[in-house]
């Protein structure tokens, strides 16, 4: 009898005390250990060149691993993957072990004389580059905790001076979260620091997560597995870094849009030169050189890895042939010029025919995505086929940066599908499907029942055909959610498959599907929005979430309108209320059934911290003209807003 038949038998009796206490992490299967050991022999291991790369240039850093907020919670331990030190284990794909060695490594690092990278404080890096009397920082990494500790350690190595600019590269937040820890608002609000970033960063910044913000947030959750702790059978990096860090998310708006290609900004007696690059890996990101330096700045659009197309915590899909163009614009620009390429994830390349290689390797990479999941689907192939059947050539695949450790050919090409074709796929079966509860039940019934599918699925299983496995207990899971022999084997097939995946984002998705089965995630792990994004949210986009939140059962055939004045930033929104719809208008004049004077802030608190409207109204914060029972009923058909408990993912 196998280990994992033997734990079905000793289950208790009471299905609930088993969704409290999570399995312990289980060994690699000899399935695994072969697939892992066949994978190994079709690596470049011979090229080892990144090791040199990723190590050039080291400076110093922290003497405490542990960077923590003010009350002293740990926000990153930059000691978490120390355990990458030794050989592969049988629990971690050997490319994928690789990968984590060279991304764990941090400190502050020398690119050229004048250009610094720290490295390994976030998911992302930061780069400081010397002007005649200060800094301009690159990316200030996600959150103020790194921020500030990479500041830190900038200062102490390099000099206490000041920040001239802070330059976001994009609009994703592990590119701007961390700027409050490297300069304060006064700091820009008096103009001794200019904030630089791509034409639209705001409206992206704040948006790509608001609208459906819970939605994203609890999907990052299995992206980034935040709740597995780090280790061979657990985390092992997230791609494009190490770790992730929590702590607080900041922004601070920019003072200075780049909306051009060729435009060129000369700060403190430096001279950068921009190529705007939007709806490539951002919707607003570019690339900039630096000509005193001959140092090209690829922001996002070149990293160590493949990137994904479309991510899988969720967004609009990305455009791989704008993404590849942009690249061949920037060789055109500047491949002739960069002495050092450096980007806002991994390490620098230096050396024209480097710089070239990867490039062109890049942009190749991408080209090929694109072209070959067009040419499949117009010969009829779907999705899931072309997911199965792509493969880039020897001549890109054996490019360690273009292997799929945090995008992946099987995810990217179905982001090219959709991004031309939708999610339909043209068969009638697949037109209107049963939704997963129904579908698990039917499938469940035509394999003669619950004991015969659960047979069926360990029969896959203990071949290492975890792929057919995981799939069928899923079935069973969502036909009966308390039986926990499939939500065990589920788990099980999950694990393999997380050791054996090359992708880490894959790892973890898996993984943080294999502990949600059996233990489904807490209230408390809900992921609060920054109190910053929303106050630099536009009002028109709050009143957009604020429609989204409109419950159908709630609001019935209530009819309103309500007209809200904020004083503070002399707007004047009017929001109408039918067939369960709600519309947002500004600059028009019809009248309202109540109006609301008073500042933003006072409708951000009663909107989305909780707070009743009524003391503010007796305090005269809140001015009142008009039938208030109109708000009232505005306010009773919407869902609560705010940050809704986890909704489950792997369980009904």
């Amino acid at each position: 009898m196998t280990a994992l038949k033997l734990r079905h038998l000793l289950l208790p009796a009471l299905v609930g005390a088993m969704t409290t206490a999570p399995l312990a992490a289980q060994e690699a299967t000899d399935a695994t250990r072969a697939y892992n050991e066949a994978f190994a022999e079709t690596l470049p291991f011979s090229d080892d060149a990144d090791f040199e790369r990723a190590a050039r240039g080291f400076i110093a850093t922290r003497e405490n691993p542990l960077i923590t907020t003010e009350s002293g919670q740990t926000v990153l331990d930059l000691s978490a993957y120390d355990f990458a030190e030794g050989d592969v284990p049988d629990t971690v794909n050997p490319s994928l072990w690789r990968h984590l060695q060279l991304l764990r490594q941090h400190g502050l690092y020398e690119v050229v004389p004048g250009l610094w990278q720290v490295r390994g404080f976030d998911l992302s890096v930061m780069s400081v580059i010397r002007t005649d009397t200060g800094f301009v920082i690159v990316d200030p990494l996600l959150s103020r905790e790194t921020g500030a500790a990479a500041m830190e350690l900038v200062r102490q190595e390099l000099g206490d001076l000041p920040v001239h600019a802070v330059i976001y590269t994009h609009s994703h937040v592990d590119h701007f979260g961390g700027v409050k820890g490297v300069v304060t608002e006064e700091d820009v609000s008096s103009g001794r620091t200019q904030i630089i970033a791509p034409h639209g960063f705001m409206d992206h910044a704040v948006s790509e997560n608001l609208l459906v913000g819970p939605a994203m947030r609890r999907r990052a959750v299995y992206q980034f597995a935040r709740r597995i702790p780090a280790g061979p059978t657990g985390h092992a990096g997230n791609g494009i870094g190490a770790g992730i860090a929590n702590g607080n998310r900041t922004l601070i708006p920019p003072t200075i849009s780049i909306n051009d290609t060729g435009e060129t900004l000369t700060i403190d007696g430096m001279e950068f030169v921009f190529q705007v690059t939007p709806g490539a890996e951002a919707p607003a990101e570019m690339n900039f050189f630096l000509p005193s330096l001959n140092a090209l700045c690829l922001a996002e659009n070149a990293n160590p890895t493949m990137h994904n197309v479309l991510t899988p915590r969720g967004a609009l899909v990305r455009d791989s042939l704008a993404w590849a163009d942009y690249l061949t614009e920037s060789l055109r620009l500047w491949g002739d010029e960069a002495d050092v390429v450096f980007t806002s994830h991994g390490w620098p390349r230096w050396g024209h025919e480097d710089i070239y290689d990867y490039m062109s390797s890049h942009r190749d990479a991408y080209k090929f995505l694109h072209d070959q999941s067009v040419r499949l689907m117009n010969q009829g192939l779907t999705e899931m086929e072309i997911a199965e059947q792509i493969e880039l050539p020897p001549s890109l695949a054996r490019q360690w940066f273009n292997r799929g450790y945090y995008g992946t050919m099987s995810h990217n090409s179905k982001a090219v599908y959709q991004r031309y074709m939708g999610w339909y796929d043209g068969n009638p079966a697949n037109l209107n499907p049963l939704p997963p509860e129904q579908a698990g039940s039917r499938y469940v019934e035509a394999m003669g029942g619950a004991d015969a599918a659960l047979n069926i699925a360990q029969s896959a299983y203990e071949d290492g055909d975890y792929r057919w496995a995981a799939q069928l207990a899923s079935h069973i899971v969502f036909d009966d959610a308390s039986n926990m022999p499939a939500r065990e084997l589920l788990a099980e097939a999950f694990e393999q498959m997380a050791y054996q995946a090359e992708g880490m984002l894959w790892r973890n998705m898996y993984l943080t599907g294999a502990q949600e089965v059996i233990t489904p995630p807490p209230a408390s792990a809900a992921i609060a929005m920054s109190g910053d994004f929303l106050a630099a949210t536009p009002s028109g986009d709050l009143f957009d979430i604020l429609a989204a939140k409109i419950d159908p059962a709630r609001a019935g055939e209530r009819a309103v309108s309500v007209r809200f004045n904020f004083t503070d930033r002399e707007e004047s929104h009017l929001l109408s209320l039918r067939n369960s719809v709600l519309v947002h208008e500004t600059s028009v004049d019809d009248d309202a059934n109540v109006t609301l004077t008073m500042p933003r802030m006072a409708f951000m608190a009663i909107l989305f911290n909780g707070q009743p409207a009524a003391p503010f109204i007796e305090r005269g914060t809140i001015s009142v003209d008009g039938d208030l029972s109109a708000f009232e009923g505005l306010m009773d058909s919407m869902e609560v807003v705010g940050n809704p408990e986890p909704f489950s993912i792997v369980l009904p």
